[in-house]
């Protein structure tokens, strides 16, 4: 059958777990296996290019509420200005965190940016970030996950439901199923992204 909806899904899961008693149980496996995605999948179509706003004599700035991962920050001037990224011990020991300027480098504290020197004035940012696709639902048919990676999805769901039916010696069989999907996924979206792209040495300098 097809596998594009959260209604499928759940009726594929029962398939495969030859189980028809378990319609309380499955959305959860679902969550749970979206959880194990969102920690372990960083592909482009993940990616979100926004737009925020720094500012003045406010040197933080809140992440997207669903930010996963960081992929590029900068500031949209004319010609851009690319923020540097910096631990942050090494941030508060050395960027100039008390100075007021235009923001160089930045860290990332729990839920927001911080950067320095702090803005001495607003700036439009613009950060592309994997973003965390909406969890599957009644109401959210679909998502990223089940769009492009229902394989992955499906294998890590049943990963999760065999332990809630003590049948671990089928866990075995879905992890490595599971982790050929990643696999594969990881290798296809590399190839896709770097496909037109030539191959060139850069020469460090010191």
């Amino acid at each position: 059958m097809a596998l594009a909806t959260y209604s499928d899904l759940k009726t594929s899961i029962a398939n495969y777990l030859a189980r028809s008693d378990l319609t309380t149980q499955i959305p959860d496996f679902i969550t749970l296996a979206e959880n194990r995605l969102r920690r372990e999948l960083r592909t482009r179509k993940m990616l979100k290019l926004v737009s925020a706003t720094m500012t003045a004599n406010d040197n933080t700035l809140s992440l997207p509420a669903d930010f996963l991962a960081l992929r590029d920050v900068h500031l949209a001037t004319t010609p851009a200005r690319p923020l540097n990224f910096q631990t942050p011990s090494i941030f508060f020991r050395n960027a100039r965190v008390t100075d007021t300027g235009v923001p160089v480098d930045y860290t990332i504290l729990d839920a927001e940016f911080q950067f320095a020197p702090i803005p001495d004035t607003n700036y439009a940012t613009r950060m592309l970030y994997y973003a965390a696709p909406t969890y599957l639902s009644d109401a959210n048919t679909t998502n990223v996950f089940i769009s492009n990676y229902p394989d992955a999805l499906l294998y890590a769901a049943l990963g999760e439901a065999e332990p809630y039916l003590m049948n671990d010696e089928r866990l075995g069989t879905w992890a490595a199923l599971y982790q050929r999907a990643i696999d594969s996924i990881t290798t296809s979206d590399d190839q896709d992204e770097y496909s037109a792209v030539p191959l060139t040495m850069t020469l460090a300098r010191r």
